[in-house]
């Protein structure tokens, strides 16, 4: 597999490029994130298929072993320890391919990181608002 080195210009090219065992994890991970956050908007970013809310939301990839999916280390941060099972860092978590995706859990960081994206939007409009002279 290809992992990150897709060179897709859309989330259905990336998702094409692999296997039909791997296309159905990312196209249901892929449906999963858009009923999370239906207002984020799709699109590529290093790489990766990355759904945008105000500035990324979350990335994901799929690599030989694993799917990785990259919710910014406040996500990661937030469900630590639901992730005990998983390998993961800073910012990122490590799906097994050979293990069912916790798909509720993954439905559950991503309404965390909107709710957060929202905020810091709502945050940076009242303090602009505020500072007119």
């Amino acid at each position: 597999m290809e992992g990150t080195h897709n060179t897709s210009d859309s989330i259905d090219a990336y998702i094409s490029k692999f296997p039909p065992e791997v296309q159905e994890i990312l196209n249901t991970l892929r449906k999963v994130i858009q009923e999370s956050a239906p207002e984020a908007k799709e699109k590529i970013s290093y790489q990766m298929p990355t759904f945008d809310l105000h500035g990324n939301l979350v990335h994901f990839a799929a690599y030989k072993n694993h799917i990785g999916f990259y919710p910014a280390p406040s996500g990661v941060d937030a469900f630590k320890h639901e992730l005990s099972p998983y390998k993961w860092a800073k910012g990122s978590i490590q799906f097994p391919l050979d293990k069912p995706l916790p798909y509720e859990l993954v439905c559950r960081i991503v309404k965390f990181r909107a709710d957060e994206n929202m905020k810091q939007v709502k945050n940076t409009s009242t303090r602009t608002r505020g500072k007119r002279s």
